[in-house]
Parts: structure tokens; sequence; C-alpha cells
């Protein structure tokens, strides 16, 4: 039986309260020192009042209705949602990380200059890049960036007609929002029937306005670009430059460098491929490298080491695109990827990316019985199904991976890309072992054998969360986000 958890508000009895054994220095009489009379309240707030034990339930009971990777897999394609080590963790949080202050002198956190500047050798050593850049807060981010500095670039060549950039149509969704937000027009190209970048149809998009080409490689299919040196030849020939969207490096890491494909602009997410923190809002961080042409755009400052082995930050020259981001970007998530990459080391990078491949294959053909394949043949670290494959049954996507919930996983990115009907992409992660696959892979069999035999279980589910299915168009149009009496 599923306790029905109540809203704080619901526990709210009055003169009940708990105990707060920190000092507060404001007060009603020195308040208005700090806080212009417009803002503060002409009455007090209608807050609930509920006891010290109350309120540890209630909150314990709201995170245990999370999901997360302590509870099991979760194989959101194109998210990379693989375990962050706790060591990480605690390594993040030390007091002289945590502690420390963007203004302080530079001689005062040479320690840290140090860890960045190792970062962006690392970094630029796995992609192939020259340089990089730790500024960008996200991968979308990054992408600005990355668009920015090839924009500049064109401009800086006097190159002003050059004002299109080529996206694929199975493309993640950030990469036209990130070319628009630079200025440029996106010119879309259908995938080809293999699910890869169509060749012919490239050459006939690419002229003497194409700025770039955005491109993931492997793509959101979870196919590999066999063609990229081919690719790279025709948009460099007409002039342009190529930027890797790096979502999906967790594929080739340690394998194969974007810098050998060709590219020239990389963003990375480390909240991704390096293992930080994912999801709840952040921080993210979403560094960019560059090909050799590109270094003097990139955003000011980077971290540099001078003849006597003392760290600064450098201020690029008047062609640089400027900051991107205050200060110098999430440096308790470099902390946390940089840990990562030291306790790996260049094999075990290299072991990780093999292992998620591995586990990719294994679970596509493990369910491919019931499920509509989109790809044959050998996949990188994700895959793409459409849906059923007995669709006599009517049963949806939507309705497979509400019925997951029951069977208490958090089911897979669905309905991406766009490109394929009744989409969902399953990316597992080097984290998962034989067992938690074969326990996903089990639950999804079972759920389209209910879809053949008793439809409406499906149809109808969850049945056994605290919520049951919402309304998804009025949630998310019309949400209640605050308590009503």
């Amino acid at each position: 039986m599923i306790k029905d958890e109540k809203l704080i508000f619901e526990l709210s009895k009055s003169g009940l309260q708990g105990i707060d054994l920190n000092s507060n220095e404001f007060d009603n009489e020195n308040i208005k020192e700090y806080i212009p009379d417009k803002f503060l309240r002409n009455k007090e707030a209608k807050l609930p009042e509920v006891g010290q034990l109350d309120i540890l339930r209630h909150f314990s009971a709201l995170g245990r209705m999370n999901y997360d990777l302590s509870k099991g897999i979760y194989p959101l394609g194109s998210c990379t949602m693989k375990y962050n080590p706790v060591v990480n963790e605690q390594i993040g949080r030390l007091p002289k990380f945590a502690n420390i202050h963007p203004k302080q002198p530079i001689g005062t956190v040479q320690g840290v200059l140090e860890m960045m500047y190792n970062l962006q050798l690392y970094l630029s050593s796995i992609t192939g890049m020259k340089q990089t850049t730790l500024q960008p807060a996200a991968g979308a981010h990054g992408e600005l960036t990355g668009m920015m500095m090839i924009k500049k670039y064109h401009q800086n060549n006097r190159d002003y007609e050059r004002n299109e950039i080529i996206i694929p149509d199975s493309a993640h969704g950030t990469n036209p929002a990130s070319a628009i937000m630079a200025g440029f027009k996106v010119v879309e190209i259908e995938s080809g029937e293999n699910g890869l970048v169509d060749i012919e149809k490239l050459k006939n998009v690419v002229s003497n306005k194409t700025a770039g080409l955005m491109l993931t490689n492997p793509n959101t299919l979870g196919l590999f670009e066999k063609d990229i040196s081919e690719i790279a030849d025709i948009i460099h020939d007409a002039g342009g430059l190529l930027y890797y969207d790096g979502a999906n490096l967790n594929a080739i890491m340690g394998v194969s460098r974007p810098g050998d494909m060709g590219f020239d602009v990389v963003h990375l997410n480390l909240h991704k491929t390096f293992s930080t923190p994912h999801g709840g809002g952040g921080p993210g961080s979403g560094p960019v490298g560059v090909s050799q042409k590109l270094i003097p755009f990139l955003p000011k400052s980077v971290v540099c080491k001078d003849k006597n082995g003392k760290y600064f930050l450098q201020e690029n020259n008047d062609v640089s695109i400027g900051q991107v981001k205050a200060y110098y970007g999430h440096i308790l998530v470099f902390i946390k990827a940089y840990a990562y990459i030291l306790a790996l080391g260049e094999e075990g990078l290299k072991e990780s990316s093999m292992q998620a491949v591995l586990n990719a294959n294994y679970l596509k053909n493990e369910i491919e019985d019931n499920y509509q394949i989109v790809s044959t043949g050998f996949c990188k670290h994700e895959f793409v199904v459409s849906g059923l494959k007995d669709k006599l049954s009517h049963v949806s996507t939507l309705d497979v991976a509400k019925r997951l919930l029951d069977a208490g996983y958090h089911p897979p990115t669905i309905y991406f890309p766009l490109i394929v009907p009744e989409a969902m992409m399953f990316e597992p992660t080097e984290s998962e072992d034989k067992k938690s696959l074969d326990e996903l892979a089990k639950a999804l069999n079972c759920i389209a054998i209910e879809a053949k035999d008793n439809a409406e279980i499906v149809k109808n589910a969850p049945h056994t969360t605290f919520v049951k299915r919402l309304d998804e168009v009025k949630a998310a149009r019309k949400p209640i986000v605050r308590y009503l009496d």
C-alpha cells in the first residue's frame, strides 16, 4: 500500500514549530537596513506550522519519491546518466576548494589554476583540439560559444556573406537554437535511409554562404558517421568550419578524436562524459576546444603557465569573443571531472567507452524480438527503437514508458529523435553490469507481452506510483505552482 503523502501545508497545525539552532542576524528592527521598503511584506507570510519530526519525515518521504542512480539504471538516451563516484563529490567539497573566492589574488589559487590548466590539456588531448576554454556553463552554452567563435572567424576574414549553418534533421534541439542565437540561418538536411548524413544532399546545400556544419558523431541514432572524412572535406573546401556536438563523446572517448575527424570546434559536457552530477538544474559545464585557426577567438581568459611554473589568466587579443561566463566557469565541477580523468587514466577512459558500447549492443539484442529496432547492425553507446514490434495493440511509446515506472525504472528518452516515429532512445552507459541490463530487458519484454495480452493495463499505467497518469497537456500549460487553501 502506498501512503498518500500530503503537502507541507496540509500537515500544518497552529502552534507547532521546530528549533533552529542557527543564529539569525536579521530581525524586524534591522531588516529595513538591508531590504528596501517596497520589497517588504505588509503582513506575515502564510507559512506552514509543523513540528521538527514532521518536517524531517515529510522531506525524507519526498526524497524517497525521487528516482536516481542509487535506485537503478537511468537509460536516458543522449543524456549519458552515468554513475558519479562519491569520492569525486568528497574531493569537490574539500574546504580549500569549496571556500575559495573568484576575486582572490592569483598567487593564492595556484593549485586551482594548475588543476584548470591540466584539465584544459587533458580535454584537448582527448578531443584532438589545440586549446580548450573551460568557461561555458553547460553544453548548450558551449554550443553558443562555438557558434560565436565561428562567426567571429568569418567576420575577421571579412567573409560577411557566410550566414548559414547546416544541421542534420537528427540533431539535438539545442543545435539549431544555438546557431540562431549566434545570428545564423539554419539549413536542415534530411538523413539518408541508413540514418547517416546524405552526402549528395549535403553537397546540394553547401555554398559560399556556408559558415559551418554542426554534427554529432556518433549521431542521435547511435550510428557512427563513416563518411566523416568526406563530410569534412566538403565543408572545408567550401570555406566552412565543422562543429562537433560532444553530447555523445562517451561512445568514442579514448578511441577516436573529433580533431582527427576534421572538426574545428568541439563542446563537451562534463556532466555527461566526465561523470559530474547531471540534472536538477546544474551546475553543469560545457568546455569548448578549438583547432589552431580558432585559438585567437577563444573567450577571455585562458589559464596559462609562465616559464617559472606560475599560472596566470591570459587575456586573448582583440578578436576574442570576450567573456561568456562570470569569472572562470564552474570550478567545483572541473574538480570532479579532473578527479575522474586522473582515476581512470588513458586506458580507463578507453575501456569506459568500450563498455558503454558493449552494454548498448547487449541491451538492443535482448529486446529486439519485441521492439522495432531502427538501425540494424552494430550501434555505439545508444540505440533507438520505433515502439513495439507488434503495433496491433495500439500501445504507444508513452504507454510503455509509463508502465516502466510500475516496474521501478526510469523510462528512456521518448519521442526523440524526431525523425523516428514512436521513438524510444536507450543509453545504458558503462556504469551498468549484465545483471542490471538483464533485469531492464526482462521488464521491457514483459511489457511487450502485456501489450498483446492485456493492453489496457499498459495504456492506463502507471498503477503503483504516488501520482497516477497525468493530463500532460494540462500539466504543461496550466501547472499549479502554489498552494491554494
